[in-house]
């Protein structure tokens, strides 16, 4: 069985394996692949391995091998799974491999919201501190989780993980999700309206997928129900938000902040909004990206190839 990976830098920059797939077939490994190297690469392929690398119904056709697709991710709107379907194609997915990381990004960025670390850091390291009368000084107001309210829209496994986190350092939560689940542990939760959520929320978080519905969710109606003094935080999907809407927010004090680790366009077009946006802050993708994640996606990547050659395929998307 050959087994092409076409950008398998994002998951295993070196630090990783891919013995558990060499194990399951010959296996080519290329960092990164432009979508007109698609078809030349993966000519022979039985297994197509993809982090962000589409394919679409025209380069499936082109593959007359090509019998499984996995996806080194949780979403899928890379692949035509219509197309795939058609040709016989299993796709498979990794879901709720980022669930612990992404949650622990959420709540960097609250902390840091919260106690301006690096910003004091740097005040340090510039003297501020040593010139000091006092024996502390603080350059940015601070505050404290307790009894602060966190609106969570979308309520799947990060979501409820967020929760349980909020819930630990004493905060309140709200959730706003298609269905209420009523999860162990979690029971003081309250489910409430979308514009309840974000006028009630000191941090609101996105953790919904991408749909028509949630496309450009927040925008200029939506945060104008929100508190001046709300901080947005969206490790979901770019789409969510209305960029330059947010901006304008932001650089006329209608919200207090933002942090975010996905953009509309990834890598970022010159001229995004969010860039230079007054108290936002902005990470490259990371959320998902830590090494455990990492290697717990590795592991379950290829028991999803290894299940679909047994003949019990698993974690499968389009059918």
């Amino acid at each position: 069985m050959n087994i092409v990976v076409l950008d398998g830098y994002t998951l295993n920059p070196g630090d990783l394996s891919w013995a558990a797939f060499e194990a399951l077939g010959l296996v080519t490994v290329y960092d990164r692949t432009e979508p007109s190297l698609v078809v030349e690469r993966a000519q022979e392929a039985d297994v197509i391995l993809t982090n962000k690398t589409p394919l679409n119904a025209d380069i499936i056709a082109s593959l007359p091998k090509l019998r499984y697709i996995g996806v080194l991710a949780t979403g899928c709107n890379i692949i035509d799974l219509s197309s795939a379907a058609e040709h016989g194609i299993t796709v498979t997915n990794i879901p709720d491999y980022s669930t612990m990381s992404v949650a622990q990004l959420v709540f960097a960025y609250v902390l840091e919201h919260c106690h301006h670390v690096q910003r004091h850091s740097d005040a340090v390291k510039e003297g501020q501190w040593s010139r000091s009368e006092h024996f502390m000084f603080a350059n940015y107001p601070m505050v404290e989780l307790a009894g602060k309210s966190i609106g969570i829209i979308g309520y799947g496994q990060i979501g409820q993980q967020v929760a349980r986190i909020a819930l630990a350092l004493g905060m309140k939560v709200l959730v706003n999700s298609r269905t209420e689940k009523q999860i162990a542990g979690l029971e003081s939760v309250t489910f409430t309206s979308l514009e309840q959520l974000l006028s009630a929320s000191d941090y609101v978080t996105l953790h919904c997928p991408l749909t028509e519905q949630t496309q450009r969710l927040i925008n200029n109606e939506t945060i104008s129900l929100m508190k001046p003094s709300a901080y947005l935080i969206n490790t979901a999907r770019g789409g969510h938000i209305a960029e330059e809407e947010l901006a304008a927010a932001l650089n006329e004090g209608r919200l207090a902040g933002a942090a975010v680790d996905v953009l509309s366009v990834e890598p970022p077009s010159v001229g995004n909004p969010l860039i230079g946006a007054k108290n936002c802050l902005i990470t490259p993708h990371i959320g998902w990206a830590t090494f455990e994640a990492r290697q717990r996606l590795m592991a379950m990547a290829a028991n999803n190839l290894a299940q679909y050659q047994a003949g019990k395929p698993i974690n499968r998307v389009n059918g």
